[in-house]
């Protein structure tokens, strides 16, 4: 049997496995060719140090380097996009068009684009100097590998080897190994194809993107605390991130982990008087979005009883079975989501509609809707906020207006949480009420605006509060912010001006950075 290969320390080579694998076609539950292989502890160690090694070498290049290794690696990607698209679609079941092809592809590419930018004009290392007492300090690589372990959900733009997390590790400087998601292991294999050809075309080291597909559960912990290993980012199951978070934080290891979130919508009952059929098309379209298995789909909805608010509960209802069913991205996640409905029921939640299969060759399952009284949600909110990935929402219907804050005080962290309110001033003092109770337990707020789109810009924040994220004070999306979790505050003290590095020097090396000196911010030579 022909086992795909593992791309260590520069080289595709047969892997020292523990045991093989297959993909899952998603639309019809058929196992794909080829097989992968799990890797073993010894296979894992050599990528490592083949990391840690490449890491010291690429500290001696010029940044113009990494920059051009970003770019070109865009540019691959972009000839071979057809192929990439083909692959992911039969793996995940995710329309090419337009979803693949024209939003999901573009934005990885631009990610990469900007990623090389930051690096070229190096103000994200935040230069910082106070001449009084000669003390200067930047951000500067780790010093090893990172670990990146992709989602299943987005196999380009948070794939391991080409997603968000890749492109700020390598822009802060450090190499990567990635693991792969073993939803999507033919298009991260052409992915890292292109990535270590562009590496090498650009003079980066041989071992500065590495890959392999699967370890088993000892040996993933044993990987994330190895003490050669400089930093962790984990995207996917809140189980599983959550034991490795203990595994690497035991070994004193960064880990930036992005888990599980409901993103609550509060409509507030100006809102709903005003425009509520509206509001139900926009909230069913945003819950169902890529078959609800965005991290930013709407898992709750929050409404005061009433007249209006059973009008939009029945016209989400309407819309919900109305709408086409999609397809799953495979397995886990189609039983995953038949077991949170299992749980949202053990814990006072009642089925509106949906609830079970919906075809026999895929794996699919009806649009899902539940409902719970806020009372309910009071007693019980830990266990009605378990995340039904995929395409089910529940909504609580809160008895009055005054019970709208406690609903909201009862909230986990989550990446975000939006809130509707009246076009005039009906709902302000409520919005205002809301908004202060809300905006500690989110990392994005919204108003009058559903959370499915995560822009890639320096102001967006794709993080938030645990159990949303493991750390509330960084991003996933958005550089330069995103970049410094990959990267260690390096401070030197009266060091002779010609051993400090070029960023930290009198002259502004490339003269568009920012630097903070003497406590203001300029692009001026000192």
């Amino acid at each position: 049997m022909d086992v795909a290969p593992v791309l260590v320390n520069g080289k595709w080579q047969k892997s020292e496995s523990m045991g093989t694998f297959r993909a899952i076609n998603p639309a019809t539950q058929e196992s794909l060719p080829v097989s992968y292989p799990v890797s073993s502890w010894y296979e894992i160690k050599k990528a490592i140090t083949a990391g840690f090694n490449a890491a010291e070498k690429i500290a001696a290049l010029q940044k113009e380097t990494i920059a051009e290794f970003l770019e070109n690696y865009a540019l691959r990607i972009e000839k071979r996009e057809d192929e990439i698209v083909a692959a992911a679609h039969i793996e995940t079941a995710l329309p090419s068009l337009p979803r693949l092809k024209e939003i999901e592809l573009p934005r990885t590419i631009n990610q990469l684009q900007i990623a090389a930018k930051a690096v070229r004009d190096r103000s994200w290392s935040r230069p910082t100097i106070d001449t009084a007492t000669n003390i200067r300090s930047m951000y500067e690589p780790l010093g090893g590998p990172v670990i990146v372990f992709g989602p299943n959900n987005f196999p380009f733009a948070f794939n391991s080897v080409s997603g968000g997390d890749m492109a700020a590790a390598v822009a802060a400087g450090n190499t990567v190994i990635a693991k792969a998601n073993t939803g999507h292991p033919a298009t991260t294999r052409i992915l890292a194809e292109e990535a270590l050809k562009a590496s090498l075309e650009s003079g980066m080291p041989a071992a500065s993107i590495q890959m392999i597909y699967r370890t088993d559960h000892a040996d993933g912990k044993k990987m994330v605390s190895h003490r050669l290993v400089s930093a962790v980012a984990y995207t996917g199951s809140r189980s599983a991130g959550l034991e490795l978070k203990e595994a690497a934080e035991k070994a004193g290891k960064p880990i930036y982990l992005e888990l599980s979130s409901v993103n609550p919508v509060f409509f507030l009952p100006g809102a709903v008087a005003e425009k509520g059929p509206a509001l139900a098309e926009e909230f069913v379209s945003s819950c169902l979005l890529g078959v609800g298995q965005f991290c930013t789909n709407p898992g709750i909805g929050v409404i005061v009883k009433g007249t209006d608010a059973d009008n939009f509960v029945q016209k989400v209802v309407e819309l919900f079975e109305a709408a086409p069913v999609g397809t799953l991205l495979g397995p886990k996640v189609y039983e995953g989501l038949l077991g949170a409905f299992v749980h949202l029921k053990a814990h006072g939640a009642s089925l509106v509609t949906g609830g079970k299969s919906a075809c026999s060759s895929g794996y699919c399952i009806k649009n899902t809707l539940f409902s719970v009284s806020g009372d309910g949600f009071i007693a019980d909110p830990v266990g009605l906020q378990k995340e039904a990935f995929g395409n089910a929402t529940l909504l609580v219907i809160a008895k009055n207006e005054s019970q709208l804050p406690e609903i909201a005080a009862s909230f986990e962290g989550n990446l975000t949480g939006s809130i509707y309110s009246h076009t005039e001033d009906r709902d302000e003092r409520l919005y205002k009420v809301i908004q202060t109770i809300l905006r500690k337990k989110v990392g994005r707020l919204l108003n009058d605006k559903m959370p499915t789109g995560v822009e890639v810009v320096p102001s967006m924040n794709h993080g938030g509060p645990f159990p949303a994220a493991g750390h509330p004070g960084f991003t996933a999306v958005g550089i330069p912010g995103s970049i410094l979790r990959f990267a260690q505050l390096c401070c030197y003290d009266n060091i002779r001006h010609h051993r400090l590095p070029p960023e930290l020097q009198d002259k502004n090396l490339t003269g568009s950075m920012w630097r903070l000196i003497d406590g203001a911010y300029t692009q001026e030579d000192i």
